[in-house]
């Protein structure tokens, strides 16, 4: 039996949750009257947890999805919003949980093949995806989908490199996987914790192929994200997957919710300043925001969506 499901969304059956208003517009009522095959951004939400339970990290990423759904589709959408370019295809869920974490590595690659299988289906060229919950398990697929249509570049935003072994499948090896299956040019992941990413994967970050900050270089000075990342984009001549782990943000809900880290603000600064440069993208992931409360889905669902909404406003 299958750990999960793809439920496609009918806009026809307006199963979307959002408040109405007079004189007022909603991006669920957008989402409802939309035209997929016409987005140039396609969101898809991915509720599972195994990811980060086969990678031993908290649980809470299976309700990410729809924390953000609920605060996106009543927020605002008026004439000329960036949101009347998005579509949302449907979500991903996770209908078992994982007995042990040997199990849970193994719904880690039936969810690989699934969400590829998801990107390939219902995708036409040009179109952007933008993922949403679950954990960074769920860049590999994305990865494998992109790298397809040509060179591929990756920017991560992250605590943690994600390059531990790839003898098992979890949320703590995707680009461990990218750089071994050949799948992108470059790798930038910028704001790693020093004390969370262990001897082996520092040396992992001496590969040629990767480019690295950690956070206590950004503290000590003179360096800034946004150089960092904006400068890594730049040089890139071919599209680029942007990855924002929840868990570089300080206080944020998730999978290794950390007290140190980068602003809500800052990362906003930074999504709104890539659309400067104007690069190809290849798509967005938003990953490991883990609630686990009423409070947490509140602080997640506007999260997400202020993040979304940046986005969506970049081309």
């Amino acid at each position: 039996m299958s750990a999960f499901e793809f439920q496609l969304f009918n806009p026809a059956e307006r199963k979307l949750s959002f408040q109405t208003r007079n004189g007022e517009t909603r991006v669920g009522e957008h989402i409802t009257t939309q035209h997929l095959e016409q987005a140039k951004f396609v969101i898809i939400g991915v509720a599972e947890n195994a990811g980060p339970q086969a990678n031993l990290g908290r649980v809470g990423s299976e309700n990410a999805f729809k924390a953000f759904a609920k605060v996106f589709f009543n927020s605002q959408s008026y004439s000329g919003a960036a949101t009347e370019k998005a579509a949302f295809l449907g979500q991903i869920k996770q209908i078992k949980q994982p007995l042990d974490r040997p199990e849970a590595m193994a719904m880690v690659s039936e969810l690989d093949t699934l969400l590829f299988n998801v990107l390939e289906q219902h995708l036409r060229d040009g179109q952007i995806p933008i993922v949403v919950g679950g954990g960074h398990n769920n860049a590999l697929p994305l990865m494998r989908w992109a790298a397809q249509k040509g060179k591929l570049s990756v920017v991560n935003i992250d605590a943690h490199a994600d390059l531990r072994p790839t003898d098992k499948r979890h949320s703590g090896n995707s680009f461990a996987f990218a750089l071994q299956e050949n799948l992108i040019e470059q790798y930038g992941v910028f704001g790693l914790h020093e004390a969370f990413n262990n001897a082996s994967i520092r040396a992992k970050l001496q590969d040629p192929k990767v480019v690295h900050r950690f956070y206590e270089d950004y503290l000590q000075g003179p360096h800034q994200l946004n150089d960092d990342v904006l400068g890594f984009v730049a040089h890139q001549h071919h599209a680029v997957g942007i990855e924002i782990d929840m868990d570089a943000i300080a206080n944020m809900p998730s999978s290794a919710l950390s007290p140190s880290g980068w602003s809500l603000d800052q990362i906003r600064t930074l999504v709104l300043r890539l659309g400067h440069i104007r690069p190809t993208i290849a798509y967005l992931h938003l990953t490991e925001a883990a609630p686990t409360d009423e409070k947490e889905d509140l602080i997640v669902g506007k999260a997400l969506t202020y993040l979304v909404r940046d986005f969506l406003r970049m081309t």
